[in-house]
């Protein structure tokens, strides 16, 4: 009470008024201070309506003026088994083109500019997404936009030729580029499932680019963009609004490819097979210019994990932060991600290590827990040993003070990336793509703090019994055989098997 009281009444030159009473101290003579109440938690749940012919209707509310409302469909690489490999990424390019209200792309920016709107598309193995951002007051015209994109584009001659020349120019730089961790997904995804679902091809082949055209695309179309196949999401709206908008724009709409059944959907449940792709290309000079980047050997090891409507999903991404995976090395102060086990096993340990990263891909019916390694050519042996090892001390003892800090890193990732209202937009609309319903942050930070040692432990026993999957790229002269890094993985401390060491 003296240090709230007679501290607080003194007056000193140097600073304000209260110079010593602590912060947990309100200060005296100021009015007690009033907050808002949060309304009632109904208000912030995840709502679902299912329409006459299908089509789930979700949304979420968020204050703000703008929202974000957008389609997903159920489609993308993995269900092209069937089709000619790239479809889906001739769809992505070719949205938000003219259709049968807007003669062209300029049309659709003019339109949505009047709203302060932006539009994006974005294909996966798994989903296609058509999502605008604008003002809230514009949702009529947002959907009706939405819609006549999704159902009514003309896919024109011209339109489909861009396309192509757009795809082959991405082709190159992709196999340019100095980061080849898009390529490296690709190959380690075709390595784990070879020729089926998520394994193939995410990116159109160069040789398909000429076969695609109108009548190849309508084909899928009328497979894949059907009602039952898709959910309108929308972030910062009103539900009702939403429903009375999606009826309106979405319901009995005959698309231009017409009602006719296609081909029979793909069900087809992912087959894990493991195995190895190496690609050898020279590396040598990726990047020029004042600082270059050295010549090196990048190498992606991976495992089968589990499908993100699995229990074991949480443990498997508290696992994947805590090795160094999620983003832990992004923005986030000094010291963030410094102690995860690849930066003090690997990194710290190694200074001729450039990268090593872990990464999560799930999926409806599978996943893929993988380690991302570059060193300098020579060195290519060592760093597979080192990675490999990795994975067999990931079945060991884990302490209970780096756990409890992947779990609360996970958590404080999972609430910031959830601050996004587009991202809450692409939560909300796979969440109910995949299962009818939304987990709550909440309920998955609940999920998240539940997880105990023994948790990764089981995970990882299990993870361990399959085949790698392997993808190798750059100069691979010292990359250990297939067999041998099998071997490696098998072993209680993931060396290499004594002969290969010897003879090398």
């Amino acid at each position: 009470s003296r240090r709230c009281g007679l501290a607080a009444g003194r007056s000193y030159s140097g600073g304000g008024a209260y110079p010593s009473v602590s912060l947990t101290c309100p200060l005296p003579g100021v009015p007690k201070a009033v907050f808002a109440a949060a309304e009632s938690r109904e208000r912030f749940e995840t709502r679902v309506t299912v329409l006459e012919n299908g089509l789930r209707v979700a949304s979420q509310n968020k204050f703000g003026q703008f929202c974000t409302v957008g389609i997903l469909v159920n489609s993308g690489s993995r269900h092209e088994a069937k089709y000619l490999s790239g479809i889906s990424h001739f769809l992505e390019k070719l949205a938000f083109s003219s259709t049968a209200q807007f003669g062209s792309k300029d049309e659709i920016l003019l339109t949505l500019e009047k709203h302060g709107g932006i539009c994006d598309c974005q294909a996966s193995r798994d989903t296609i997404m058509y999502a605008v951002s604008a003002d809230a007051r514009g949702l009529d015209t947002v959907v009706n936009l939405l819609a006549d994109v999704t159902l009514q584009p003309r896919l024109s001659d011209e339109e489909i030729e861009m396309t192509r020349m757009a795809i082959r120019f991405e082709l190159e730089d992709l196999n340019m580029r100095p980061d080849p961790e898009p390529l490296l997904t690709e190959m380690i995804h075709a390595a784990a499932f070879r020729d089926n679902t998520v394994g193939l091809n995410r990116f159109c082949p160069v040789e398909n680019t000429e076969k695609i055209n109108r009548d190849v695309l309508h084909s899928y179309l009328s497979s894949y963009y059907t009602p039952d196949r898709m959910v309108l999401a929308g972030v910062g709206i009103e539900h009702e609004h939403l429903v009375e908008c999606a009826r309106k724009y979405l319901l009995g709409v005959e698309p231009v490819w017409g009602s006719g059944q296609g081909r029979p959907v793909d069900r087809s449940v992912a087959q894990y097979t493991g195995g190895i792709i190496k690609v050898e290309k020279d590396m040598s000079d990726v990047s020029l210019g004042p600082t270059p980047i050295p010549e090196l050997t990048h190498i992606m090891i991976g495992l089968e994990s589990c499908s993100f409507l699995e229990d074991d999903f949480i443990p498997f991404a508290v696992l994947n932060m805590m090795m160094g995976g999620g983003g832990s090395f992004s923005a986030g102060g000094p010291g963030k991600g410094m102690f995860t086990r690849l930066y003090l096993n690997v990194l710290n340990r190694h200074h001729w290590m450039y990268n090593a990263t872990s990464y999560h891909h799930s999926y409806e019916d599978t996943g893929l827990l993988c380690i991302h390694a570059s060193a300098d050519p020579k060195q290519v042996r060592e760093m597979v040993e080192i990675i490999t090892r990795e994975f067999i001390l990931m079945a060991g003892a884990v302490g209970e003070v780096e756990l409890e800090r992947a779990k609360t890193q996970l958590k404080s990732m999972l609430m910031m990336n959830l601050e996004s209202r587009p991202v809450i937009f692409e939560d909300v609309g796979r969440q109910v793509l995949a299962t009818n319903t939304r987990k709550l942050p909440h309920e998955l930070c609940a999920l998240i703090s539940q997880v105990k040692p023994t948790d990764i432990k089981r995970v990882v026993t299990k993870m361990l019994h399959k085949k790698p999957a392997v993808a190798a790229l750059g100069d691979l002269t010292d990359l250990p055989t297939y067999e041998h890094i099998q071997a490696a993985l098998s072993s209680k401390d993931g060396r290499l098997p004594r002969l290969y060491r010897l003879f090398r």
